[in-house]
């Protein structure tokens, strides 16, 4: 018993050794195998790189990256589509392989084997008909052809046998019957299987007569192959319209995912709860994260702004009052205009640094806002015309929005005497332009106005008031809701504002 256990305690050392001898040999040739695979990589790599091998694959280099552009244009732009077509296209694939050698070995051969076994009943007719001569019309050849070989046969006078018959492209009986009927029968046939359905005609050109066969066509044919290639068929549609359904059910999730995104983004209010798989409910639940850390921090931002904001009041505040205890003069009318300025300042860069980001987007009506503006900068003296095309109503953050459009018309009737607003709703985006007759920004300089604190005076007249923050915060407010804002010449002569944000 000790001699047992001790032999059976060696060989499992033994192979335990082995083991281990196997593990270090597979690593050693896997590592082997990994310098080999990396050393010819960076052969390759310099190798292409001379000049010459270069020139010589530039042409490749560039046919490749066509057909990669190609693919890329053909290829639907849809995730549910790619998805679809990654699932169809080996269904679709596989079933072709299985037809074909359905067709090529099932079909071909059930109906060479039936050509076979008709051809060899009617060369064994032919051999019986020129054995006998007793019975030369044939009738009680035909009587036993008919009764057991389900074959009607006439023995026509001799005559030249018919043209030959147009033949199909692809028709595995006419080759098969026809390659049987000149191995066995050995004689001139004319051969018809495109006329009946259901019927073929077979004529054979003998010494002193001519036989005509009129066999059913399912005994040469394989008649019932249509049943699997419908059960193929059908299986297929089955597996696709499954594909579809679970692959509608699992982009479903991504798609609201992209939409919760799209919202936040515009600043609306979001209402997302993770779905799905695994991966995508891991996506949701970083966006939730990102969502609530963007929104903690605008919150953290706009509280330290009002405290801010307070401060500062408080020690304006002061100066009024101690402004107002003075006596009048004009040093002290001075003083006042100043602190007039720096409180509009002080609320100008709040309005900015707060960006209105706390706001909820509604439907809004975007003519009557409009509408306003048009009437104020007729009462202050100007001539301003109103044109909406589509639907007025549109999800927006309204008073930002309104702040938006009334620094755009401040700034079209601070510069200029005629001013044109348009608003145009389509099925995407809301656009609107505000367009003035005054001098204008150059086209270097558009994009440097946009920048808060910053004045063009040169361009624009230096004896109007402001704190240069109009446009920035314009600006703000639109990419705030997904949108943005671009300046170009106007018909007028002066500046066209174009905002333009989802609808």
């Amino acid at each position: 018993m000790t001699a047992r256990v001790r032999g059976l305690s060696g060989l499992v050392r033994a192979g335990a050794m082995l083991w281990r001898i196997l593990r270090v040999l597979t690593a050693t040739l896997g590592r082997g195998l990994a310098a080999l695979w990396h050393g010819l990589a960076r052969l390759a790599t310099r190798i292409a790189a001379l000049p010459p091998v270069a020139r010589a694959l530039a042409p490749f280099a560039r046919a490749e990256a066509r057909l990669g552009r190609w693919i890329n244009r053909m290829l639907p732009k849809r995730l549910y589509t790619r998805a679809l077509l990654i699932v169809i296209i080996p269904v679709v694939l596989l079933q072709a392989v299985v037809a074909y050698v359905f067709m090529e070995r099932h079909w071909q051969a059930v109906t060479a084997r039936l050509s076979a076994s008709l051809t060899q009943d009617i060369a064994a007719l032919i051999e019986i008909y020129e054995s006998f001569p007793q019975d030369a019309e044939g009738r009680v050849l035909a009587a036993i052809a008919e009764r057991r070989l389900g074959l009607d046969i006439d023995f026509l006078p001799l005559e030249p046998l018919p043209p030959p018959v147009q033949k199909p492209f692809f028709d595995i009986l006419d080759q098969a019957l026809s390659s049987e009927l000149r191995q066995r029968v050995r004689r001139p046939f004319w051969l018809d299987t495109v006329g009946s359905s259901s019927i073929l005609e077979i004529r054979i050109l003998l010494d002193t007569a001519m036989m005509r066969v009129i066999a059913r066509r399912s005994q040469a044919y394989a008649s019932n192959s249509h049943i699997f290639l419908a059960w193929m068929a059908g299986s297929s549609l089955v597996l696709v319209g499954v594909a579809v359904i679970i692959l509608r059910n699992q982009i479903r999730p991504i798609l609201r995912l992209a939409d919760a995104a799209e919202d936040f983004g515009k600043g609306r209010d979001v209402q997302f709860r993770p779905r799905g798989a695994r991966e995508v409910r891991r996506a949701g639940l970083a966006f939730l994260e990102m969502k609530s850390r963007i929104e903690r921090a605008i919150e953290q931002r706009t509280t330290m702004l009002n405290g801010v904001s307070h401060d500062l009041r408080t020690i304006l505040t002061r100066f009024r009052l101690s402004l107002a205890l003075i006596e009048p003069g004009p040093e002290v009318e001075d003083l006042k205009r100043d602190v007039d300025e720096m409180s509009k300042m002080l609320e100008a860069y709040l309005a900015f640094a707060r960006g209105e980001a706390a706001e909820s987007a509604v439907p809004t009506d975007i003519r009557a806002l409009l509408e306003v503006f048009r009437a104020d900068a007729e009462r202050s003296g100007h001539f301003c015309t109103l044109a909406v095309d589509g639907d007025p109503v549109v999800s927006v953050r309204p008073q930002a929005f309104r702040r938006l459009l009334g620094n755009l018309v401040a700034n079209a009737a601070r510069y200029g005497d005629r001013i044109e607003i348009r608003a145009v709703h389509d099925e995407r985006f809301l656009t609107v332009t505000v367009d003035d007759d005054g001098p204008g920004i150059p086209e270097e300089s558009r994009e440097e106005v946009f920048r808060p604190f910053l004045r063009l005076d040169a361009a624009r007249n230096q004896d109007h008031a402001g704190t240069g923050l109009g446009l920035a915060i314009a600006r703000d407010i639109a990419r705030g809701h997904g949108g943005d804002i671009v300046l170009e010449d106007a018909p007028l002569g002066g500046l066209r504002a174009r905002v333009k944000v989802p609808a």
